[in-house]
């Protein structure tokens, strides 16, 4: 009966989402999580040693740059192992099947989505694999795994490049953030996963799209604020749960 119960929600959203004109979603670090990316630092090592709080941020970068990029380059190489899970593919597909309505809005900065084949990525947090010089507007996306040098420097004007993600205390790009607002006031479904619902100004999305009418899917592993207002809560892994609600290609 449970069984039966679940296979009968999963295909009341596959048809929510095809009947829905503009879908968005919102992904966390759960869904990351599941393909072995820890969120900030492993269960040992040297970075148990440091906050991590206190490594992302523009006075730690200002005080050790070095210390800070080893940091970084040692969660690239983490990342650079990890491969997209089912979830990242399905909302991939999710994207072939909606085209210009569908939208994802994720906190990571791994590249994963993208790894997986989305391309309509508003990354609100940045994005690890890009580097940002400290002076002037040279921007390039680096792969090296090591980095090469570190800390590494702007090849144009010789200073000091930072990596290209959201510090603690610093703003989101106002870019990115407008088109997520433009996005949260006009979709009529949004899928919120592996997000804790707790860090801000993310947490309140899934309530301004609410507010504006839309419906709200989570997935998460365990309930957070948004499970209060969400009209349909799955309990489980991105990876699990987004294959059996994100319809088939259509052909």
């Amino acid at each position: 009966m449970k069984e039966e119960k679940h296979r009968v929600l999963y295909e009341k959203v596959k048809d929510l989402i095809l009947s829905r004109e503009k879908v968005c979603a919102l992904t966390g670090a759960g869904i990351s999580a599941e393909s072995g990316v820890p969120t900030f630092r492993g269960k040992d090592g040297l970075w148990n040693k440091y906050n991590p709080a206190e490594l992302a941020t523009p006075e730690a970068f200002s005080r050790d740059p070095e210390l800070v990029w080893k940091w970084y380059d040692w969660r690239r190489q983490i990342i650079s192992e990890a491969k997209p899970n089912a979830g990242h593919l399905a909302l991939a597909k999710l994207e072939e099947i909606k085209g210009e309505n569908f939208i994802l809005i994720t906190q990571n900065v791994d590249g994963l989505h993208q790894k997986a084949g989305s391309k309509r990525v508003l990354e609100v947090h940045g994005n690890i694999w890009k580097l940002k010089c400290t002076s002037c507007t040279y921007e390039e996306f680096n792969y090296d795994v090591p980095l090469k040098v570190i800390p590494p420097r702007c090849p144009e004007c010789g200073n000091l490049l930072r990596p290209g993600v959201v510090w603690f205390g610093e703003s989101l790009p106002f870019d990115v953030l407008d088109e997520v607002e433009r996005w949260l006031r006009m979709c009529d479904l949004m899928l919120v996963i592996g997000t804790s619902g707790v860090v801000q100004p993310a947490a309140s999305f899934a309530f301004v799209a609410k507010h504006n009418d839309a419906v709200i899917v989570e997935v998460n592993i365990e309930r957070t604020p948004i499970s209060e207002i969400a009209d349909f809560f799955f309990l489980g892994k991105a990876g699990e749960i987004l294959p059996l609600i994100i319809p088939e290609i259509l052909k």
